[in-house]
C-alpha cells in the first residue's frame, strides 16, 4: 500500500515523498477510521484526502465555507486531470443539478460543497446516489461552540453522515483547536472511535516577533521598507483598512484594503492581484486570508491584536507557507492591554445582559413571547440602546451573538436603494427549487 501511496503522489503532484503526519493520516482513512488531523496551515491538508480519495472506490466528498479555497483547489486538480466540481452559492439550479448529476454519472472523484448545501431537499435526493467514499470536514474547528470561528450550518454534517454507507471514514481537518473543541469535533461529528492524529506547531522558519511602539503607522512602513515580498496587513476596523492602505500608497508602496462589506467582485479582483504579485500589500480585517493559498508570503503583520492566540496563531501562520524565512510581527502600544479588556467585555457580554437584549427586542416591537417567527422591522439601533439606556457597541454584538445562534435575523447598515425582502430566512430558501428566471431575480 505504501508503494500505491508514492506512486499516486508522484504521478499527480510530482512529489516523491509525503510531509510529516501526512501518511500517518492516510494510512488512517484508509483503514477506515474517523480521523482528526492536527496540521499547522503550511502542512499539506489537502494531500491527506487528495491521495488517498484516488486508490480509493467512489467519491470524496469535501465541505468547506471558504468559495476561494473550492475553486482554487478544483482548477488545481483539473490541471491534474483529475474529474472534480464543487457546488457553491450564485449557482443556479440547473447548474447544481448538473454538478451533482456529474458526480453520480459522471466517474468524478471530488465534490467540494458549502455547509448550507448539506440540508437542501436536492441534495439530500442525490447525496444517496452518489458512491461516496470518504467525507471531508475543513476547517473543522467550526462546528464547535468553543471555536473561534463557530458556523451553526456545520451542525447539519452529522445529519448527512447518517445517509452514508456504515463504513464511510470521516476526515475532520484544522489548524486550529484547543483541547476543548478537539472532543467537541469528534462528538458533533459522530466520531465511531476517538481518533487524533496531530504534528507540532513549531515553524522553524517562521519568526513571531513582538514590537513595543506607540507610533504603529511609522513602525510599519519601517518593516514594510525593510522585509521584502508579500504582505498582509491585519487591523480590526474596515475603515482602517481604507486609512492604512492610502497611507501605504502616499509612501510609494503597492497596496489595497479589503474587508466583508466589499461585493464580491470586488473582493475577487483584490484576491486575484494581491495572489498574482500585482498588489505587494492587502491591508484587510480577519476578513481575509483562510483559504487563500499564496505560499510566498513574507511578512503578517497585526496592527491590532485579535482575540484569541488561536486566531493570532491562524492569521500569523499565513506567512512562510514556502518553508522560507517569513516574520509575524504583532504592534502593540502601552495601551494594547486595556483596549483589548475592553473589546472582549464589548464584543462577548455576559449571557444576562444578551438575555436583557432579546427581551427588550420583543418590548421594542410589541412582540408577545412566542410570536413573531418571519415578521420583519425597520430597526434602529442608535434609538433602540437610547430607550433602554444599553451601551451600543455591547447592544450591536449581543444582536450579533443572538443572530449566530439562530434567534433573530439582524441586517445592518441599510440604505436608501430599493430592496428585495425575502420572507425565509437563508437555510427555507436553500430548500426550494426555481426555474432558471426565478434563480436569475434571487
Amino acid at each position: 500500500m505504501t508503494d500505491i501511496l508514492h506512486e499516486t503522489l508522484e504521478k499527480h503532484w510530482g512529489y516523491t515523498s509525503f510531509r510529516p503526519l501526512q501518511e500517518e493520516i492516510i494510512h488512517s482513512v484508509l483503514d477506515g477510521k474517523d480521523t482528526l488531523g492536527l496540521m499547522p496551515t503550511v502542512g499539506g491538508k489537502s494531500i491527506t484526502f487528495q491521495v488517498p480519495s484516488m486508490i480509493m472506490e467512489g467519491l470524496c466528498l469535501v465541505v468547506t465555507p471558504l468559495i476561494a479555497l473550492m475553486k482554487d483547489q478544483v482548477d488545481n486538480l483539473r490541471a491534474r486531470g483529475i474529474k472534480a466540481t464543487t457546488v457553491y452559492s450564485g449557482m443556479t439550479a440547473d447548474e447544481i443539478n448538473k454538478h451533482f448529476d456529474n458526480c453520480i454519472y459522471g466517474d468524478y472523484k471530488f465534490l467540494y460543497i458549502s455547509p448550507e448545501r448539506l440540508h437542501t431537499e436536492l441534495f439530500k435526493k442525490k447525496i444517496p446516489l452518489m458512491n461516496v467514499c470518504m467525507l471531508v470536514v475543513d476547517e473543522s474547528h467550526c462546528i464547535s461552540q468553543w471555536g473561534y470561528d463557530f458556523r451553526p450550518s456545520y451542525l447539519h454534517i452529522a445529519d448527512i453522515r447518517k445517509t452514508l454507507p456504515e463504513n464511510t471514514p470521516v476526515l475532520a481537518l484544522t489548524a486550529t483547536a484547543t483541547p476543548g473543541v478537539v472532543d467537541d469535533i469528534q462528538e458533533k461529528l459522530l466520531f465511531r472511535k476517538k481518533n487524533v492524529l496531530k504534528k507540532s506547531f513549531i515553524r522553524e522558519n517562521l519568526a513571531y516577533i513582538v514590537r513595543d511602539t506607540e507610533n504603529k503607522m511609522d513602525e510599519l512602513i519601517h518593516i514594510l521598507e525593510r522585509v521584502e515580498g508579500t504582505s498582509i496587513v491585519y487591523v480590526r476596523n474596515r475603515k482602517h483598512t481604507q486609512d492604512i492602505a492610502k497611507a501605504l500608497q502616499q509612501e510609494g508602496f503597492s497596496a489595497h484594503f479589503f474587508h466583508a462589506g466589499l461585493n464580491r467582485d470586488e473582493k475577487t479582483e483584490r484576491q486575484d492581484a494581491w495572489k498574482k504579485g500585482i498588489c505587494r500589500i492587502i491591508v484587510s480585517t480577519n476578513a481575509f486570508g483562510m483559504g487563500i493559498d499564496k505560499p510566498d508570503v513574507r511578512s503578517v503583520i497585526h496592527m491590532d491584536m485579535p482575540n484569541s492566540l488561536e486566531e493570532y496563531f491562524q492569521e500569523a501562520g499565513r506567512a512562510g507557507r514556502d518553508e522560507k524565512k517569513a516574520y509575524a510581527i504583532a504592534l502593540c502600544a502601552s495601551t494594547e492591554t486595556s483596549k483589548l479588556k475592553k473589546r472582549m467585555s464589548d464584543e462577548y457580554p455576559d449571557k444576562k445582559f444578551i438575555l436583557r437584549i432579546y427581551e427588550a427586542i420583543g418590548n421594542y416591537f410589541q412582540v408577545a413571547v412566542g410570536f413573531g417567527v418571519f415578521k420583519t422591522h425597520d430597526f434602529s439601533l442608535p434609538n433602540f440602546c437610547k430607550v433602554f439606556k444599553f451601551p451600543s457597541t455591547q447592544t450591536h454584538n449581543a444582536l450579533k451573538i443572538l443572530e449566530s445562534a439562530g434567534y433573530i435575523e439582524y441586517i445592518e447598515e441599510p440604505d436608501s436603494s430599493s430592496r428585495l425582502l425575502f420572507l425565509v430566512n437563508r437555510d427555507e430558501l436553500y430548500k426550494m427549487e426555481f426555474d432558471k428566471l426565478y434563480d436569475d431575480i434571487i
